[in-house]
């Protein structure tokens, strides 16, 4: 593992080079991952494909991350972080690159999981077990907060930026520029070096800590309740700009949206999930702060039923471009805030040693809900000609991920107590 010194409690400073590094890598791997739902009606439209058939693409690259999420976690904390994040950047490149060849459903759809593999290793689950491992215990979840508030900077400018570039360029090329960025990011891996755990934590294999976490309920209802959030983030990104798209009403030509360039519904869909990216940046933030100081369970509890409030009202009001914005904003807020209070809720109860594997478990969860969320959406889209019926699943789950993190106890182990 790339350890360079004794954790003794983390890094005293809450800004590590650590954390700069991983904020780098997050920020480009997320920029390139959120602007997919821009790809979905250019595609389409090129090759006459039903809306399924790339949502399928979409959804299976949300699986594959999820899949690989545990992988790249066991294989960071065998061979190294920074190893680990070198492979899943060739991985993310060469599925892309790949996929800019690829002409029919079937190929664009095996090719996802290359691309999901390489999210993996370039995402949440190796980054974060990185940067908490290089925070102290009074900066951990902040840390955790400013690391995952960096995807959210990626998807600011992802989406709008893919829709720019499809103005004087093929998709195709797109895709190329993109693979080239992500292999650039491999110039911030040497200020990512990690310390070490302690040794109680040194001394406990990954079997055992594995066997601790699946016999206690409160690691099952973390998996549980982590699968609404993956329904709700990437059905939105996938689907979000095409049903702006296609249902919002029309842009007034005198109002402050076409003042500012946005003048058509495609462009309104692109800047709601900037939007949504740049709400998350001060969302995720504030949870970051907030669970240094409040339960984790009861905060991540109420955002669930905050997003639920949220997609319930947004679907049963008109769908207007001021509508939009205020769901944007409101839903960006509490976009990516789960995130540092799972990861942190997790590093807490079983330790850091092998936070990566662990937390990669319960992303598995996040991705299964993404994969339905990618899916369920394009299959209804061709059946019933709207989203409505997905949307409302959203709903459901959100509630029920609300009410199962109410029972969990953040009691820390014993072991990790001692350590």
């Amino acid at each position: 593992m790339d350890m360079a010194q004794p954790r003794a409690g983390g890094h005293q400073n809450l800004i590590t080079p650590v954390l700069v590094a991983g904020c780098i890598v997050i920020i480009v791997s997320f920029a390139i991952r959120a602007s997919f739902g821009v790809f979905q009606i250019p595609i389409a439209e090129q090759y006459g494909w039903a809306r399924a058939e790339f949502s399928l693409a979409i959804a299976i690259q949300n699986l594959a991350w999820g899949i690989g999420q545990p992988i790249f976690g066991a294989i960071a904390e065998k061979i190294g972080d920074r190893k680990a994040i070198v492979i899943g950047s060739l991985m993310y490149a060469a599925g892309l690159l790949l996929s800019s060849f690829a002409t029919t459903p079937l190929a664009h759809q095996m090719l996802e999981f290359i691309v999901g593999f390489g999210v993996a290793g370039t995402g949440f689950g190796v980054i974060l077990a990185v940067v908490g491992r290089a925070s102290s215990d009074k900066n951990r979840s902040m840390s955790l907060a400013i690391a995952t508030a960096a995807g959210s900077a990626g998807q600011v400018f992802g989406a709008p930026l893919a829709e720019w570039m499809l103005s004087f360029m093929s998709w195709q090329s797109v895709f190329v520029v993109f693979a080239a960025a992500i292999i650039a990011v491999l110039a911030a891996l040497p200020l990512m070096r990690a310390p070490a755990v302690s040794r109680t934590e040194l001394e406990e294999s990954m079997g055992t800590v594995l066997k601790r976490a699946f016999r206690d309920p409160s690691y099952t209802l973390i998996f549980l309740g982590f699968f609404s959030c993956g329904y709700q983030l990437a059905f939105i990104t996938a689907h979000f700009p095409a049903f702006v798209t296609e249902m919002c009403g029309a842009i007034d030509p005198s109002g402050t949206l076409a003042s500012i360039g946005v003048t058509s519904t495609s462009a309104l869909g692109a800047v709601a999930i900037s939007l949504i990216g740049a709400a998350n940046i001060a969302g995720t933030l504030f949870a970051g702060w907030m669970g240094n100081r409040f339960s984790k369970k009861y905060l991540l509890a109420a955002i669930y039923t905050g997003r639920t409030i949220a997609a319930a009202v947004f679907i049963l009001m008109p769908i207007t471009p001021t509508s939009v914005i205020v769901f944007s904003i409101v839903m960006g807020s509490l976009w990516l805030a789960t995130v540092p209070l799972t990861s942190g809720l997790v590093a807490h109860l079983y330790g850091l040693r092998y936070m990566g594997t662990l937390y990669g478990i319960v992303f598995f969860s996040h991705q299964l809900g993404s994969f339905m969320g990618v899916w369920l959406g394009g299959r209804m889209y061709d059946i019933t000609g709207d989203y409505t019926f997905v949307w409302w699943i959203g709903v459901g789950v959100g509630a029920f991920s609300a009410i199962v993190h109410l029972p969990i106890k953040e009691r820390r182990s014993p072991v990790m107590q001692a350590a």
